[in-house]
């Protein structure tokens, strides 16, 4: 058997290759771009001030044939006869003749509080605002609320005055930022009813100034994107599956044992797989509430197994033959994305894994949370920054380790020096696709940012925040696929195999001595036993 498929097709078959992905890559963009609609929506809704005198636990509704006694604003006669904590602040989701639906996949709601300025009355530094928050639900309009989740919650309140803060400018309103409120792993009900009321007393919500309004903003996932993406991961999820089956196969069929390098191939389809597996689909009929915290885990699972392949891939090029096919030989890469990866973990649990008791609560809702996420995140950030320093410099070493090798081409003869020019230039190539694939998701992240959520093309309206969601999202698979197929034990035999026989390495050595892994097998490319170093150097 001859090397990998890579080294073994020709040159017209891996320009079709090339092209047939290009063309899914293609496709996987305009489906976000013509097909998905925008991937979120964002629902403004302005809380109804109820009257509770009795403080009373009954669920107040804001609108319809039950809806509860109100008052407009707080100048009013009636309003300035109550109590602060008579005033409960009541939002229904959705808006009057619209319906949630399990399509929506998760639902986020934050808070816009409206604050008027006064001289008296003014927002202390630091303050932090006790909410006291409930949910409820109900799937037809007639049936009773049923309680859901209840939880008095702190937040930070951070607000700014634009103007000075004279008797001339009572009335304007300070500019606040967005408070979090809730964040719901699915959206299994119809109705939502949402009551907030702010308790005073001599030590809570002191210092918060005149609230005149309370605005809610709530975020769910659209419907139209949900089948989309859905409908990718359908598709992509048994085409890598039996890729990945297909590659270990031809690995077991042969004489020798998979090397490292075909291990984390392997670990990478799996990985790839697990990412596409299309859960979404049980989760219209179950409410599982844990589905984000599921999404997360398995891109952590696919992140840390492309960021250990790059690692590998590099290094198994590099290595000379005695730290070559060891994992240990990688231990403080590999560690840093195990480190890396274990930190976000931690963090994502602290946060999303204490949603499915408690969707009120948010680790940024006290100064010591907000501290603690902020070194998690912190320190997660330098563990990538490592990494990458350190694939960056693999990499460097990989293409002037290549370099070397192509001044010794003049010495061999033609047949072998034009098979090793295909050998090394195909290695390159994949190289630079790596490097590529790395780069565009960087910078589609970036114009994501940067641009607005759709642009207008004629008559086309072109969703850049879906076709990047998409794109990236296909790449990733078409560039796994690649790897997996590319990198297969080819079953062609070479042409060349008697000149091969003599001839083991570019320098002429004996086989001995440079085509020998530590175990004494020989590696599963061309390309993997001419670029390492050799272990005198």
């Amino acid at each position: 058997m001859a090397g990998a498929i890579i080294e073994n097709m020709s040159s017209k078959k891996l320009v079709l290759f090339g092209f047939f992905i290009l063309i899914f890559q293609v496709f996987s963009i305009l489906v976000g771009a013509l097909i998905a609609p925008s991937p979120t929506s964002a629902i403004r809704y302005l809380a109804t001030k109820c009257i509770n005198r009795h403080r009373t636990r009954v669920w107040l509704m804001p609108w319809g044939s039950n809806r509860c006694q109100q008052v407009h604003s707080f100048d009013e006669p009636l309003a300035k006869m109550l109590d602060a904590n008579d005033i409960v602040f009541a939002v229904h989701v959705p808006l009057p003749n619209k319906e949630m639906s399990p399509w929506f996949q998760y639902m986020l709601a934050v808070l816009q509080f409206d604050i008027a300025f006064k001289m008296i009355n003014q927002i202390e530094d630091d303050v932090i605002v006790t909410i006291d928050a409930r949910l409820a639900y109900r799937d037809d309009l007639k049936s009773e609320w049923i309680t859901k989740f209840h939880s008095v919650e702190q937040r930070p309140l951070k607000c700014t005055f634009a103007v000075p803060k004279t008797y001339e400018n009572e009335g304007r309103f300070y500019h606040c930022d967005p408070v979090p409120l809730m964040e719901m792993g699915n959206v299994v009900h119809k109705y939502f009813l949402i009551n907030l009321r702010l308790p005073v007393n001599d030590t809570v919500n002191v210092g918060i100034g005149e609230i005149k309004d309370i605005h809610v903003v709530g975020i769910h996932q659209n419907g139209g994107f949900t089948k989309v993406w859905m409908s990718m991961k359908t598709v992509f999820t048994p085409w890598i599956f039996v890729a990945t089956a297909w590659y270990w196969h031809r690995i077991s069929i042969m004489a020798r044992p998979p090397v490292l390098l075909e291990k984390v191939i392997f670990a990478l389809g799996i990985s790839m797989t697990f990412l596409n597996l299309p859960v979404e689909w049980l989760s219209l009929g179950f409410e599982w509430t844990w589905m984000l915290l599921f999404e997360d885990a398995q891109q952590g699972a696919f992140y840390s197994a492309l960021f250990c392949f790059w690692i590998i891939f590099c290094g198994e090029h590099l290595m000379d033959q005695s730290q070559r096919n060891r994992l240990s030989a990688y231990w403080w890469q590999v560690g840093l994305v195990v480190f890396g990866s274990s930190v976000l973990l931690i963090f994502d649990l602290s946060e999303r894994g204490v949603h499915l008791s408690n969707p009120f609560y948010s680790v940024w809702g006290s100064n010591f949370g907000t501290n603690v996420a902020l070194t998690f995140i912190i320190v997660a950030a330098i563990s990538v920054c490592l990494y990458f320093f350190s694939l960056c410099r693999m990499v460097c070493c990989v293409f002037r380790n290549i370099g070397g090798k192509v001044q010794q081409l003049p010495a061999m003869p033609e047949a072998r020096r034009l098979r090793y020019k295909g050998i090394i230039f195909r290695f390159k190539f994949l190289m630079l696709v790596t490097l590529t694939c790395a780069a565009m998701t960087v910078i589609f992240f970036i114009l994501n940012q940067v641009s607005e959520g759709h642009w207008q093309w004629g008559d086309y309206t072109l969703q850049v925040h879906s076709a990047f969601l998409t794109g990236i999202y296909g790449m990733w698979n078409l560039y796994v696929f690649t790897i997996i197929f590319l990198y297969a034990p080819s079953h062609k035999h070479n042409r060349n195999k008697s000149i091969d026989s003599q001839h083991t390495d570019m320098t002429e050595k004996p086989e001995s001595q440079e085509t020998q892994l530590a175990c004494g097998e020989q590696g599963p490319t061309e390309a993997y036993r001419i670029t390492g170093k050799m272990a005198e150097d």
